[in-house]
């Protein structure tokens, strides 16, 4: 693993423990934790529960270092720069996520947050990534049929 190719990567995994550092003592005690369908909030959690969110970057970033090395064909380390590319494009979205909701949680603002906008966003672009991926054990639709025929994979 190159380290001066993963500092962008590392750089949004901390991003959002910096800025809940930075707001801590401006948090209220009851933190959004869960939307519905409609993009309501449904679901709430203590103060202590923006430990959990604000390292959800960090636990996506240690997943995406670990399955390459678990991989039985070792396809993702084949892929290149297309698997470091969805690497950043995970972690960002949780890292976007993470301070999306620490930001409206801090200025009160729940209302107006549009969570589904910013998984649209994820879709859009993992569904442009996925075009370009190559038959694998863990990115991909994975049957038998998909990962042994590359025209059945596209």
């Amino acid at each position: 693993m190159n380290i001066k190719k993963e500092i962008p990567v590392l750089i949004l995994c901390i991003l959002p423990l910096l800025y809940l550092g930075y707001i801590w003592d401006n948090l209220p005690n009851k933190i959004p934790t869960h939307w519905n369908m409609a993009g309501e909030v449904d679901g709430w959690g203590g103060k202590n529960s923006t430990f959990f969110l604000s390292a959800f970057p960090i636990f996506t970033y240690l997943i995406m270092v670990i399955i390459p090395k678990i991989d039985p064909k070792n396809k993702l380390v084949q892929m290149g720069s297309k698997y470091t590319q969805l690497k950043f494009m995970l972690v960002a979205f949780m890292s976007i996520l993470a301070l999306s909701i620490l930001y409206i949680t801090k200025n009160q603002n729940i209302e107006n947050f549009k969570i589904e906008l910013i998984i649209g966003l994820l879709f859009i672009g993992l569904g442009n990534y996925f075009q370009t991926v190559k038959p694998n054990y863990f990115i991909g639709i994975k049957t038998p049929w998909t990962l042994e025929n590359e025209t059945v994979w596209k």
